[in-house]
């Protein structure tokens, strides 16, 4: 007869860590959004200020054992910080669940601050020590705007007035176009130094136009063209002479003139009246002006639409933060000007608001390099957004700050016993 089949049978015995070991507990990160948890809404900060038989220590104690997972046991303590010659460390408040925290442990520590303290920030002003330090916001009752969708000129001159008033010496808004005329001229409105000031125009691609003198033949008005580039030619020229940051918010520059008193009966083709279209001869009469050329009429357009978005510059983000002026990291920018008008018009690109895309700048600040009295250095600035509608004026703010760079002085008002440290120190009880 055959064989018995054998059979071999082998059995592994294999010892599997625990939980804890493979996946252990992060007691610190627990600790630490623990604290947080219970500050959301400044509880925390509010309670380790009171007496020790406050009530509020109570429910301290029910809001932290509800925060951790039964097995996790605590002990909080709370010192007070004298900042003398030396910093001492007070205990002031301890409450725990234990009597001890097991073999292991861990913490985390939370700063908290009085409601006593009192920050300040106190911004320099531009012009200071330059000279200069006016802004001027067009705010004109009598010009229409254009690729402001969304907005009027009085609102987005009042946001550009909350935004940036505190960083110069004197703000005034330009309630019409009589007034424009008057600083065109060189003649203050209140006082202020005409000179070196930063000129905003919260039309988009409109310019309010003053009748008479600045719309005149000659001055303002191209009759060989029937166009009114010549009053952005004239435009750039006052840029020059007076020094001035002319800010575009928006779309193309100079692309109509505004005024209702001027224009009553005509409109930009899309039945904005009060406005009359001067097309891309505007921006590039502009130019002219500010480099002192000879005026020449030229309608070519120079702008570009880039494809997809425009991402702030490293620099604009840094300033970004340091005056917490946040708009949206990435804009679409149809309007972006050519990097060849720096050599052409001797300018400078001093403020890269949105990195550059090719050979096309979608923001920037252009400062002008002139020669006065021998001296060569910077009269005359150009802030160009060439973001699509709707204007996001704090991309104006940002580019003006981030260019002029005012400090921001901090300073805190303290007094002893106003900030307190809160450590909480976390063990695991139980088993695997």
């Amino acid at each position: 007869s055959p064989a018995a089949p054998t059979c071999l049978i082998a059995s592994l015995f294999a010892v599997l860590p625990s939980p804890r070991q493979v996946s252990p507990l992060n007691l610190r990160r627990l600790a630490l959004t623990t604290l947080q948890m219970l500050d959301v809404d400044y509880d925390l900060s509010s309670t380790v200020f009171k007496q020790s038989n406050d009530s509020a220590w109570g429910q301290l104690e029910i809001a932290l054992s509800a925060c951790l997972p039964p097995n996790i046991v605590y002990n909080l303590t709370v010192y007070e910080i004298d900042t003398g010659q030396t910093t001492l460390y007070t205990v002031k408040k301890s409450i725990s669940n234990a009597k001890s925290l097991g073999v292991s442990s861990d913490s985390a520590s939370y700063l908290v601050a009085s409601s006593n303290v009192t920050f300040s920030v106190i911004p320099e002003k531009v012009g200071e020590s330059s000279g200069g330090g006016t802004l001027y916001i067009l705010n004109c009752s009598d010009a229409n705007g254009w690729w402001i969708t969304g907005y009027t000129s009085h609102s987005l001159a009042e946001d550009l007035y909350n935004l940036l008033s505190p960083y110069f010496q004197t703000t005034i808004m330009i309630q019409n176009t009589q007034q424009l005329g008057q600083i065109l001229n060189g003649t203050s409105i209140q006082n202020e130094q005409v000179q070196g000031a930063v000129v905003i125009n919260t039309c988009g691609e409109a310019v309010p136009i003053p009748s008479g003198y600045y719309a005149s033949n000659g001055v303002g008005y191209d009759t060989s063209a029937n166009s009114y580039a010549l009053y952005c030619y004239t435009l750039g020229r006052r840029v020059l002479q007076y020094n001035w940051t002319w800010a575009s918010i928006v779309g193309y520059p100079l692309y109509y003139v505004a005024n209702t008193g001027l224009f009553p009966s005509e409109q930009n083709d899309w039945g904005i009246y009060g406005m009359r279209q001067v097309g891309a001869a505007g921006l590039n009469a502009f130019l002219l002006g500010i480099d002192n050329q000879s005026y020449v009429y030229n309608s070519g357009w120079i702008t570009d639409d880039l494809p997809g978005v425009v991402y702030l510059s490293d620099q604009a983000r840094y300033y970004s933060n340091y005056y917490g002026v946040y708009p949206s990291p990435y804009q679409t920018a149809t309007r972006a000007l050519p990097s060849w008008i720096t050599s052409t018009y001797h300018l400078t690109v001093t403020t890269y608001v949105f990195n550059q895309v090719d050979s096309y700048n979608p923001g920037a600040v252009y400062r002008h390099t002139a020669t006065v009295n021998g001296t060569s250095g910077f009269r005359g600035s150009l802030l160009a957004l060439g973001v699509t509608r709707t204007p996001d004026i704090r991309l104006t703010a940002l580019g003006i700050l981030s260019d002029f760079k005012p400090r921001l002085y901090r300073s805190e008002y303290t007094a002893v016993g106003t900030s307190r440290l809160v450590v909480l120190q976390l063990g695991q009880v139980g088993g695997a």
